[in-house]
């Protein structure tokens, strides 16, 4: 049914979001759910939160990354525009039928980076964290307990604001798949768009091995924090 909704007669499909982007975004939903779920049942649960974490802020580190040497709609000089592009598309969601727009949207691209942003602030604020009982994030003995204790009641408002974005976002799909006849939610699992000028081509293809360096090698900046952190503070 969803598909039908952008399926019109003549609309030919084409590869927007390349492998890398859809592997984060999904796996990023799945860890912060995840990471919400441990982080409330609190106690030994609070293990697997820290672990979660830390693959928040490997998937954060690669994006931001792949931002720059990833596939076309995936880099951030593609979607991050100025004020009035993002005032133009207002308008243009106002008026009935699909937008132009192949990737993010001008209003969509600062949501990503806003999203990014909090993510970035949530999961550095973590590794100071201090639940007050037994539990403290592998930097929080490199400040002082007033500052661990500022960083974690940060720690948690913080993820207020990501609860409100992530609404934000949702709705915007559900818009989209409803108002606008667009399905985000198939392009993003499948990668490619319906309903696009003949004139647009695939531009999403982008090299396993360049992905994965960028992967591991934010993988290894997590690993390096986390692991060092406790000797830096002998």
């Amino acid at each position: 049914m969803l598909s039908n909704l952008s399926n019109r007669a003549g609309a030919r499909a084409v590869l927007v979001w390349d492998a890398p982007t859809r592997l984060f975004h999904w796996l990023l939903v799945a860890l912060i759910a995840i990471s919400w779920t441990t982080g409330s049942l609190g106690n030994d649960w609070l293990r697997y939160h820290f672990w979660s974490g830390y693959a928040i802020l490997t998937l954060v580190l690669f994006r931001i990354v792949w931002g720059v040497i990833g596939g076309t709609h995936a880099r951030f000089a593609n979607f991050v525009r100025g004020i009035p592009s993002a005032l133009h598309h207002a308008r243009e969601l106002l008026r009935p039928g699909p937008t132009s727009d192949v990737g993010h949207n001008a209003v969509g691209g600062w949501m990503v980076v806003m999203l990014l942003l909090v993510l970035l602030v949530q999961t550095t604020t973590g590794l100071f964290a201090d639940d007050d009982i037994v539990t403290t994030g592998p930097l929080g003995d490199l400040v002082s307990s007033s500052t661990r204790a500022r960083l974690t009641t940060l720690h948690k408002y913080n993820f207020e604001l990501i609860q409100i974005l992530a609404g934000l976002h949702i709705l915007a799909v559900l818009a989209f798949l409803v108002v606008k006849r667009q399905n985000l939610i198939g392009a993003m699992i499948s990668g490619r768009k319906r309903g696009l000028a003949p004139s647009v081509g695939d531009a999403a293809r982008a090299h396993p091995a360049l992905a994965a360096a960028a992967l591991l090698g934010a993988a290894a900046v997590v690993a390096g924090i986390v692991n060092l952190g406790p000797y830096l503070a002998r």
